[in-house]
């Protein structure tokens, strides 16, 4: 469970009702997609949802398709055999809906196909009886482009496929839709609320949709679409004055240097995973979001400005200010020849400018700490003693005086989330390790007591891709210098120690993780279970 913003012990709100949410298309228009983007969303809003996949629940009784009949996914008529292990898998998974229904689920998302008028109303007749709200939610996709990327992206490497030549499970996946288009029965009966989905996106159409909660999930329909991208996360440069969340300070000499090394790292590791997908890197555009803080859009710059000289500088607005600080010369100037006549860039900085577009966002500032600014733990023990002992039994939702809980910034973030499954492009999100925090639960799935605990040292990359099923994400550590985490380790000074867990004690309320509940802290290294161990990048 991720982040939730509406907090109640039973995880329901009782003025919206239970929800069932059919899905009607054809495969591979992204029903799964949309089924587990909404399941996400709405368990980050804290409601009790479940998606129950018809696709998953027969792989997992019956097994991939080897192991099926011959005329399991054929048209004309099936014999007793074939009818009874369909039979089965719909039967459970009604089964599987009524249980999370009769154990406090609010909404469950039924991934299936649906693709028949009689189907449709049967489900919905038997549930409405029950006193569930039922909606059938469409995807109709006409482009041969979504439809060709989600079989090659999604469904040939589904356990159905495994071990399949990749062009022999197209072309079978194919005959799957042929067969299903022959029965398919769009959804044009109003009697239950619809929602429709044009092109995962496009366009959406809804009918009778009514109340809170209903509403939210139109919302959220509105704003996803399934274009293959990623989303990397990497905390902003060392400042000049590190403990003071007043100071609003810029980039130390090291943080300078961090930014240049940043900005080398993410386009030498974005056009490698580009490369692996298929993509050319030239084609595609870098977003990057930062806050409004000095330390977090100053760490963008190099992308900005890696191919300029310093005369070229005064023409890029966010340098031209005259309230900010021009990066120190070891940043800029060192892949400059200085001559007696006009400096020029060496090879090492010439290049094409990369296309990259950096965005401010105010609701992406660090978490206010209020009266702990600056103060270290062992001085919040002393000076707030009750306050103190409430933060130890719950960081998640602990609010110090004149400060932000974790539950304020993720309420504060919303905005952010909603916009980070709008954005199309691939995005870097420079930012502070309590915003990353609350954006990679929401991503990956966290429950919100673990918020406070995640590590996010700065030096790593994150790297994490969306797809149909869950994220994949992967850690890169590429940076050792200065403002790791401190200058070395508690008892060690020495070389070997440079970078490591040594923390800021003045300013550990935003970085670095504290124990939630006695429960193991998620690393940076953890984040890449999903992938595989995290890779070291040698300098």
């Amino acid at each position: 469970m991720a982040a939730p913003l509406y907090t109640t012990a039973s995880g329901l709100l009782f003025h919206a009702g239970k929800i069932l949410i059919l899905t009607v298309g054809l495969p591979a228009r992204g029903k799964t997609h949309i089924s587990r983007a909404l399941e996400r969303y709405l368990t980050w809003m804290g409601v009790k949802t479940q998606v129950v996949s018809l696709g998953d629940y027969r792989r997992k009784t019956l097994g991939g398709t080897q192991k099926l009949p011959s005329d399991y996914f054929t048209l004309g008529e099936k014999s007793p055999e074939t009818m009874e292990l369909r039979k089965m898998v719909s039967d459970g998974c009604e089964k599987l809906i009524e249980d999370f229904f009769g154990a406090g689920g609010q909404v469950v998302i039924y991934d299936a196909n649906n693709g028949t008028r009689q189907v449709r109303q049967d489900l919905a007749e038997k549930f409405d009886k029950q006193g569930i709200h039922v909606i059938i939610l469409e995807s109709v996709c006409d482009n041969k482009e979504i439809i060709e990327t989600n079989i090659r992206n999604v469904k040939i490497s589904s356990p159905d496929y495994r071990g399949w030549d990749p062009d022999k499970a197209v072309d079978d996946y194919y005959g799957r839709i042929r067969d299903r288009e022959a029965t398919y029965e769009t959804v044009e009966e109003t009697t239950w609320p619809f929602i429709r989905i044009i092109n995962v996106g496009e366009k959406i159409m809804v009918n009778n949709i009514r109340g809170y909660l209903q509403s939210r999930i139109v919302f959220f329909l509105m704003n996803i679409h399934n274009r293959p991208r990623m989303i990397y996360f990497a905390r902003s440069g060392q400042s000049l004055i590190e403990h003071s969340y007043k100071a609003d300070s810029d980039l130390s000499p090291a943080g300078w240097e961090y930014s240049e090394r940043l900005k080398e790292f993410v386009v030498e590791r974005r056009a490698k995973s580009l490369e692996q997908r298929g993509f050319n890197p030239n084609d595609r555009r870098l977003v990057i979001w930062t806050s409004t803080r000095r330390r977090a859009h100053h760490t963008a710059w190099p992308f900005l400005t890696a191919t300029k000289t310093p005369s070229d500088l005064q023409l890029i607005p966010h340098i031209a200010s005259s309230h900010l600080t021009m990066p120190p010369q070891s940043a800029v100037a060192r892949h400059m020849v200085v001559t007696d006549r006009e400096p020029t860039t060496t090879k090492a900085a010439a290049g094409p400018p990369l296309n990259v577009k950096v965005i401010e966002k105010p609701q992406m500032s660090e978490i206010n700490p209020g009266v702990w600014d600056g103060l270290t733990p062992d001085q919040a023990r002393k000076f707030y003693p009750e306050e103190w002992a409430r933060f130890v039994k719950d960081p998640y939702a602990f609010r110090a005086p004149r400060a932000e809980s974790y539950h304020d910034l993720s309420v504060r973030l919303e905005p952010i989330l909603i916009e980070l499954e709008r954005e199309k492009e691939d995005l870097l999100i420079i930012g502070h390790s309590s915003v990353i925090r609350c954006l990679l639960s929401y991503l990956i799935g966290l429950p919100a007591s673990e918020i406070p605990a995640i590590e996010i040292a700065r030096g790593d990359l994150l790297e994490v891709v969306p797809t149909s099923y869950g994220v994949h994400s992967q850690a890169f550590h590429f940076w050792d210098g200065p403002g790791r985490r401190g200058e070395g380790v508690d008892g060690d000074d020495g070389p070997e120690a440079l970078g490591r867990s040594k923390r800021d004690e003045t300013n550990f309320y935003e970085n670095y993780a504290e124990d939630t509940k006695g429960k193991k802290p998620v690393t940076t290294v953890e984040l890449g279970f999903l992938t595989g161990e995290p890779e070291k990048v040698a300098e």
